[in-house]
């Protein structure tokens, strides 16, 4: 297998049963990923020695597979398994970004259009990332309203983390970042806002947490259950329910969360300056407290 060693961070990827180093050529122009988009991964984090929720991670790739027609062939406990293998190769200096990933190589008999799910293939990538890294920083991020919308369920399978959504995602950002913003709020079909370009999304008014209500048309990412469950825990009042641009815009404080850099606080929305907030810095210290102790699986 020709293997290109271009990578841009230290990268192994485990296929076909072995290890291989750098950016292994793994389809061709005649697979069905290539040609027609039938992939899905996920992203779990490895830091400190501890990867928070990986085994939920590796749980929602293969419910992803599915719901795209895949057939999910390796059990979630042997890509967990895997992936700590896989942590193994690196010097423990950086954190890493763990992608199981399916894909298609072939259509169904008599349909070129519909995946074959006899010919997934499955693949585990893990490259160094440092933590905040990425448009979202750990100073803040700026956002904006996006002209371009969330689908639905009936027109896109937002219940999967599914790469045929994500020029969707891409085209958000490239948007708001060429009107001097690093991510954008995004509507779904009704209007409500339904989450960033890149991650999950909350607000505080009056000491009240709140965060859009989970209805299909967006991801309701592992990080964002943790951090809610966590706030509650901790004795804040989380609302998920239906949010408009002028709740955002009457907010005390906006974070987002995600599972590339956790919770990040924003910094400005629109024209809007905001300082960072307490309630943001206090779901931060709870995730990682939380990862750091009980949450991080670690070897």
């Amino acid at each position: 297998m020709t293997v290109d060693t271009s990578a841009r961070s230290a990268t192994w990827t485990y296929v076909d049963g072995e290890w291989l180093s750098g950016n292994p050529k793994l389809i061709g122009p005649t697979s069905h990923a290539m040609w027609l988009g039938s992939t899905v991964f996920d992203g779990a984090r490895w830091f400190d020695g501890i990867a928070p929720d990986l085994d939920l991670h590796c749980q929602r790739v293969n419910r992803s597979a599915l719901a795209l027609g895949l057939e999910p062939v390796v059990s979630a406990q042997d890509i967990e398994a895997l992936a700590w293998e896989g942590v193994k190769k690196f010097d423990g200096a950086t954190a890493l970004y763990i992608k199981p990933m399916y894909w298609g190589e072939h259509g169904m008999p008599g349909s070129v259009v519909a995946v074959d799910p006899d010919s997934t293939r499955f693949a585990l990538c893990l490259f160094e990332a440092p933590m905040g890294e990425g448009p979202a920083g750990t100073g803040g991020q700026s956002l904006t309203l996006s002209p371009f919308r969330r689908p639905t369920i009936e027109s896109m399978p937002t219940d999967a983390k599914a790469g045929c959504l994500y020029p969707n995602n891409a085209r958000i950002l490239m948007e708001a970042r060429k009107r001097g913003f690093s991510n954008a709020l995004v509507r779904d079909m009704l209007g409500n806002i339904a989450e960033t370009g890149s991650s999950n999304v909350f607000m505080v008014r009056d000491g009240v947490v709140y965060t859009p209500a989970a209805n299909r048309t967006f991801l309701a990412g592992i990080t964002r259950t943790r951090v809610i469950a966590l706030l509650r825990d901790a004795g804040f009042a989380v609302v998920e329910t239906s949010l408009t641009l002028s709740d955002f815009e009457a907010a005390d404080e906006i974070f987002t969360s995600g599972n590339y850099s956790k919770v990040v606080p924003v910094t400005r929305l629109e024209d809007r300056d905001l300082q960072p907030g307490p309630v943001a810095a206090k779901a931060k210290d709870l995730y990682m407290d939380w990862a750091h102790s009980e949450g991080g699986q670690d070897l």
